[in-house]
């Protein structure tokens, strides 16, 4: 059931006999030449549309932009920042709070949004609610993992793959050519620099670490879309087992 697809009389009906929503958190940036950039916006939306039929729970419409700072000069990237889309999802929430909402899933495709969701997430604890935070990249590391990987690699690659042809162009799967500090800190992910096998967290304009836009051990080459179909559903059917245990879940 789509929160835009009915009227405000389904929509009180429905929170007669339900409190879960189900909102989808994207981002719209750079994820290498070769991938579209709203790709952080599509995979969670795809993910929510693979669920659709055999759930019962409300689904709001997707947020497309994020928090993406450090992606910022890469164009076509639009950044929200922490406090923007900490007040648009606050709102979001609040609104539906207010018609009865107290068990918010949110179906997030980018990490930069994980500090704004949290602090919804007290927002609603301080109010006997509560909301859940599913990063779909780091699920599928959970129920496979070969499939492990950075941003902008095969995993996102193969996900984009499967949800269409025209969304990835081969002829631009170039080398990542990231840029390490020295000899002996080498970058290791886009909020990492590494110094003898231990991550050290940083944060730096991405930009400054590859011209291309996408890093991780996993080359887009590797992608399939065979591997992005079967990653998508499992995401997806984990995400219809939580539901059925989140709403057992008492509120006080």
């Amino acid at each position: 059931m789509r929160l835009e697809r009915i009227n405000w009389t389904q929509a009180e009906e429905y929170f007669r006999h339900n409190d879960m929503v189900i909102i989808g958190i994207g981002s719209i940036e750079c994820h290498g030449r070769h991938i579209a950039l709203g790709t952080d916006f599509l995979v969670p939306n795809k993910i929510i549309e693979l669920m659709e039929p055999k759930c019962d729970v409300l689904i709001a419409p997707t947020v497309p932009y994020g928090s993406t700072d450090y992606l910022g000069d890469f164009p076509g990237t639009v950044n929200l920042g922490y406090d923007v889309l900490y007040a648009v999802v606050s709102k979001i929430t609040q609104s539906l709070y207010k018609h009865g909402a107290r068990k918010f899933l949110f179906m997030n495709g980018h990490g930069g949004n994980n500090a704004a969701l949290q602090q919804v997430c007290m927002d609603l604890d301080n109010v006997n609610a509560m909301g859940c935070i599913l990063n779909w990249w780091t699920l599928a590391w959970t129920l496979d993992p070969a499939w492990v990987g950075g941003h902008g690699g095969g995993e996102e690659t193969a996900a984009m793959m499967a949800i269409g042809d025209d969304l990835v162009d081969r002829s631009l799967m170039a080398d990542a050519n990231v840029s390490d500090l020295t000899e002996n800190l080498k970058t290791s992910s886009f909020a990492a620099i590494n110094f003898r096998g231990f991550d050290i967290l940083t944060r730096r304009n991405v930009r400054k670490m590859t011209d291309n836009g996408w890093i991780g051990v996993d080359h887009p080459t590797t992608a399939t879309k065979e591997w992005g179909q079967k990653m998508l559903e499992g995401c997806a059917q984990y995400a219809l087992d939580f539901i059925e245990e989140y709403k057992k879940v008492k509120l006080d």
